[in-house]
């Protein structure tokens, strides 16, 4: 798929399908009004004939008008005439890509940068075009006998009306392309089950990666390391599975290696059971995306290295399979931590956060700049924020305020939670330095807590990706979404300038 910026005129592109926008008040995008005046008014009498109604999302297909003679026109609603919200024009956006990917047209010009949305500017319009136009795309259809018809189209030009935006538009589109394949990568590996994505699965798909940058390198530990390194917790949660853990240790090497990296750690659960701490039948369903943040580091480094960012990245994926069995780990066994500190499992389903815990603590080596965990966490995070919000927690309020900027920016956005020391009274054992859960109530902030006692040598941010990063309830609408990919590259981004 090619994607271009260019300077159009509508009544000239005749060979492509041209995406143009009409509101509900009857009033035309100045595309469709110059296609409206060329053809004696058509579009504003198929509107006054009730043809489209201009709600947002609408679509009316238009073929072989005369005077030019387009192939194909696709008349989009778009509410309300003035600005939109960029909910509003993402809203647009993909009713516009999704009729788009069915539509008989290998070449289409979008004309929907015209709109005016809140705060933005045409380089971010473009950038939200052509990662929409991608995501309307996608099929994972790997394991199917019978593949998705493929769609025809070829090209998406994207119009600008102002020379004087060409560069930067350029440089979006460039940014928005590389996020797109991260976010691809991502979803790929979300999506495959985990008979296929084991740990050693996406060790291997990591050392594939690297072998695409000459800028990206890949460690592997093996058990047999992380034991030498006193991983108690997280190879207490591998133990019941024949699947042997694996610690993936990404670097990115974009500036002068005296410059701290920023570190990414994800939590990769390639299959969560709940352990001896058995989940019910229907909760299993949806848990290969227990992996979704190990994913978003995978999708994140690649948008990195291929933007060849300035910037150094450092991507650590704790990969673990949790299950129950004779050798797994049970409520109330006492663990020691890589940092030294105990801890007393009450629930071997909250394993996503010892995992984690121990690849925190091997981030100290680093001495980074910043750590940002990515990790499902958390069902309380469903229920605080639902399926449209990423919860974050920071115990530094400099990096918290930059992850929310990057979030706006991307519209892949995060809302950040209290960690006051108050919450840290759930986590008390009378047995060991804490507990692995601080009960339901604030649930996600407990979890928080937790990690935060492994991430007091560097400014750290948590982000809990649960409701976010894929639709992991019911049987026939589960799929990846790639986030928060979108976001981290963007703040990767804005550290770079």
């Amino acid at each position: 798929m090619k994607f271009s910026v260019k300077i159009t005129q509508p009544e000239k592109m005749i060979e492509s399908c041209l995406i143009v926008a009409v509101f509900e008040d009857g009033k035309l995008s100045p595309a469709a009004k110059a296609i409206d005046q060329a053809n004696q008014g058509c579009l504003k009498q198929l509107y006054k004939q009730g043809a489209l109604r201009g709600k947002t999302g609408e679509i009316l297909p238009l073929f072989s008008l005369i005077n030019p003679p387009h192939k194909q026109i696709l008349l989009l609603g778009c509410g309300k005439s003035g600005k939109l919200s960029p909910s509003q024009f993402h809203k647009v956006l993909k009713s516009a890509m999704k009729a788009l990917q069915t539509a008989p047209a290998s070449e289409a010009v979008c004309y929907l940068t015209e709109l005016e949305v809140e705060g933005q500017a045409m380089p971010w319009k473009v950038k939200q075009i052509v990662e929409v136009c991608a995501d309307s795309r996608y099929r994972f259809d790997h394991f199917m006998s019978q593949k998705n018809p493929a769609s025809s189209l070829k090209e998406l030009v994207i119009h600008i009306d102002n020379k004087k935006d060409m560069a930067k538009c350029e440089t979006a589109l460039r940014q928005a392309s590389a996020i797109a394949e991260g976010i691809n990568l991502t979803k790929n590996l979300a999506n495959t089950p985990s008979n296929i994505c084991t740990p050693t699965f996406l060790a291997e798909q990591a050392k594939e990666l690297a072998k695409s940058y000459p800028s990206l390198s890949v460690k592997i530990l093996d058990e047999k390391d992380m034991e030498k390194l006193k991983m108690g917790a997280l190879l207490a949660v591998s133990q019941g599975s024949a699947e042997e853990a694996r610690l993936i240790c990404f670097e990115y090497k974009g500036a002068d290696k005296s410059q701290a990296p920023v570190v990414l750690v994800g939590k990769g659960i390639t299959f969560d059971t709940g352990g001896n701490s058995l989940k019910p039948a229907d909760s299993m369903v949806g848990m290969k995306y227990d992996m979704c943040g190990a994913a978003s580091v995978f999708g994140t480094v690649k948008a990195a290295a291929e933007l060849k960012l300035p910037v150094n990245v450092v991507g650590i994926i704790a990969a673990v399979e949790n299950m129950p069995g004779g050798m797994a780990y049970k409520p109330e066994d006492i663990l020691t931590s890589m940092s030294g500190q105990t801890i007393e499992v009450i629930s071997t389903d909250a394993e996503g956060r010892l995992v984690l815990a121990d690849a925190l603590t091997y981030c100290e080596r680093y001495k980074p700049a910043a750590v940002i965990d990515i990790a499902t966490l958390t069902g309380a995070v469903v229920i605080a924020l639902g399926v449209h919000t990423t919860g974050l927690v920071a115990n530094d309020d400099k990096l918290a305020k930059a992850l929310l900027k990057a979030g706006e920016q991307s519209h892949d956005r995060v809302w950040q939670l209290p960690m006051w020391e108050e919450y840290d009274e759930q986590l008390k054992s009378p047995f060991a330095d804490m507990a692995n859960v601080g009960g339901r109530a604030a649930g996600t902030i407990t979890a928080g807590c937790f990690l935060s006692r492994f991430a007091k040598k560097f400014d750290w941010a948590h982000l809990d990706v649960a409701g976010t990063a894929a639709n992991m309830m019911g049987t026939t609408d589960r799929a990846a979404t790639g986030r928060p990919v979108p976001m981290l590259v963007q703040y990767l981004i804005n550290q770079a300038t």
